[in-house]
Order: structure tokens, then sequence, then C-alpha cells
């Protein structure tokens, strides 16, 4: 099973890096629900629907869906 949170963790980084997306502050990934909760430095928040997906499958779930 892999640790969905710690993708988050590794994966904010990387988007912080970029362009698109340097102002999120925070993933969070809410296992009961299978959704990742992105917040932004404005507060907004946007979540995406990550529901039987692989790691890797959550990346591209995750960039998608908050962009």
């Amino acid at each position: 099973m892999e640790d969905k949170q710690k993708i988050c963790d590794l994966l904010l980084p990387a988007l912080q890096a970029t362009r698109g997306l340097s102002d999120v502050v925070k993933l969070e990934y809410d296992g009961a629900q299978e959704i990742v909760t992105a917040t932004f430095e404005n507060g907004y928040q946007k979540t995406a629907n990550v529901a039987m997906d692989s790691g890797t499958a959550m990346i591209r779930d995750v960039i998608y869906q908050i962009r």
C-alpha cells in the first residue's frame, strides 16, 4: 500500500518550484474520501479526486485537477 500523504508531501516542493503552481502551500490527503486538498497562499482551496489511483496516477490527477 502506498503512503499517499507522503507522496503529497514530496510532490509539494516540486509544484512550488513551478511557475504555474508556485503558490500552493499545502497538499493534504483524505483517505476516507480519497481526495487531495490543495491550499494556496491566498487561502483558496481546490480538491482533486484520487479514488482508486496508484501513486503515479494520483500525481497526474492532482496536477490536472488543481491547476
